[in-house]
């Protein structure tokens, strides 16, 4: 246990305060408490959180310490405290999925995840920021305001997850829940230093959660570390007959893979396609440097090509937006969300969706109805369909050849807010080296590699096979646990100070 969980409740890994609490050494509403505080300090340079429910996450606490307490045999994880993205119905809580069209509302019933999370007994700290609909690569397109990266205030924590991996970042949680339509949880993750899982499409339920593109979104955890995550990864997955496309199979086994670390006799691949231009030269270093230590750990390193990848961005962005017009149609303003009063049924509903929703949602709407209308169907939704299949052909081919594939999970660190506002097309491309994993269902993992030329964090991509997730913790437990030794600690250790924190710290490499 480290010394720093005296002091600093806030600073512990999950897992380490989950072996705490249930040893005795301290309370669910101590360590909840010390987490709204933090919130409290930080969240206004910061912005992770849209609602804060300390009420509920102190009495989840209270009935947690009662049960342990009187000898109940409690989850692994009961007591210690979590953040979920607003993109997930919380009953009680209101959830927007970061638009004005959703302002207010409080859902009447929550989502099986968060069903999981309250069985789980893990008290529920508030709702994570996010780009309007999960559409963006910044938390820019929040309604409610832009979240800061903790490592440089001036800089995006990426999105559409910027809140959950901010809250990490800046100590405000222990663990969060993200949603990864095209690398959501992943990017953020790189961006903050932080830990995400994109799993198996299907394997997470997605039943209350507000869809984007229904074929391409998934639910997946957040963490500090690759165990931490893992941990949460087995609290979400799970069959749910609520979702029909929740796969009816065994959770694989992610906090084993994770706990054991090894990689000796995989083949790990090098997919070349995902090193090309763009590219910054501190992502490249420590991609380099990471292929090293995982070499060094007994795996062997080849390298696979998968030339379709080159079409991945422009494929998703024909599907995504074909999917999000489709889906975003229910908000109509005559069941709920926001209304505009006007004469007619018709001008009501134009004039609702004209005020709720933003720029970039107007946007997708636009490209995704003209994908799927009259005349172009085939031309452009259904082309992008057929990329869509020999980019799943590239992976089944490269996977004969190897037993995971990787790359940098972003081309750069954290850019500075404002710089791709104005340019989508700058904007989706940040998505270049995840977007393949959802377009094939596949699961994915980013882990922090060490800090670029900027000191900004950059992250390992690591991809497996369907329901093959537990190799993903398996490489990224095996390169955590040497980057650690190499930097005497994690990566996090080295994050400037924040507004409440107690001491500086100087970032380096």
């Amino acid at each position: 246990m480290p010394d720093s969980l005296d002091t600093d409740l806030t600073r512990a890994n999950a897992a380490d305060l989950a072996t705490a609490l249930a040893d005795g050494r301290i309370t669910s509403v101590d360590l909840t408490r010390a987490h709204l505080d933090r919130i409290e300090a930080t969240d206004p340079v910061v912005h992770a959180y849209l609602a804060v429910d300390a009420e509920g996450a102190l009495a989840t606490a209270a009935e947690v310490d009662a049960a342990r307490a009187a000898g109940e045999n409690l989850p692994p994880l009961a007591g210690v405290p979590i953040a979920v993205k607003d993109v997930a119905c919380t009953k009680g809580l209101v959830t927007t999925a970061g638009s004005k069209m959703l302002d207010g509302w409080v859902p009447p019933y929550d989502a099986t995840i968060v069903e999981r999370l309250r069985a789980a007994r893990m008290p529920i700290l508030g709702k994570t920021n996010m780009d309007e609909f999960a559409m963006g690569s910044s938390t820019e397109h929040s309604a409610y305001g832009s979240t800061h990266n903790p490592w440089n205030l001036d800089r995006t924590p990426g999105g559409s997850g910027g809140g959950s991996s901010a809250a990490l970042a800046a100590f405000s949680a222990p663990l969060a829940v993200g949603s990864d339509t095209g690398g959501s949880i992943r990017q953020p993750a790189a961006f903050t230093g932080t830990v995400g899982c994109k799993p198996t499409y299907g394997a997470v339920s997605r039943s209350g959660v507000i869809a984007l593109a229904s074929s391409l979104d998934q639910i997946g955890p957040c963490g500090r570390t690759v165990l931490d995550t893992a941990l949460l990864h087995e609290v979400l997955a799970g069959y749910d007959p609520k979702d029909s496309t929740s796969l009816d199979v065994p959770v694989p086994p992610v906090v084993d893979a994770a706990r054991r670390a090894d990689v000796s006799g995989m083949r790990i691949g090098v997919v070349r396609d995902l090193l090309g231009e763009g590219l910054a030269p501190g992502v490249r270093a420590r991609f380099t440097e990471s292929l090293d230590h995982l070499r060094a750990a007994g795996a062997e390193i080849v390298e696979v090509d998968c030339p379709s990848f080159a079409h991945a961005v422009a494929a998703y962005y024909l599907i995504l937006p074909a999917e999000a017009s489709s889906n975003l149609a229910r908000y109509d303003a005559m069941r709920y969300g926001q209304r505009v009063e006007a004469p007619s049924t018709e001008r009501t509903m134009a004039a609702s969706r004209a005020a709720g929703f933003g720029d970039e949602v107007k946007r997708r709407i636009i490209l995704g109805t003209y994908a799927l209308s009259s005349g172009y169907y085939d031309a452009w939704y259904g082309q992008a369909q057929k990329v869509r299949t020999l980019i799943a052909r590239d992976f089944e081919r490269a996977f004969e050849q190897a037993d995971v594939l990787v790359s940098p999970t972003a081309p750069t660190t954290a850019f500075p807010l404002g710089e791709k506002s104005d340019d989508p097309l700058a904007m989706y491309l940040a998505d270049i080296t995840t977007i393949p994993a959802n377009l094939a269902g596949l699961p994915g993992l980013s882990v922090p590699d060490g800090l670029a030329e900027d000191d900004l964090p950059s992250g390992f991509q690591i991809y497996a096979p369907a329901m093959a997730d537990d190799r993903l913790y398996a490489v990224g437990a095996a390169l955590e646990r040497r980057l650690h030794e190499q930097w005497g600690g994690s990566l996090l250790d080295r994050i400037p100070a924040l507004a409440g924190d107690a001491t500086t710290t100087e970032a380096g490499r």
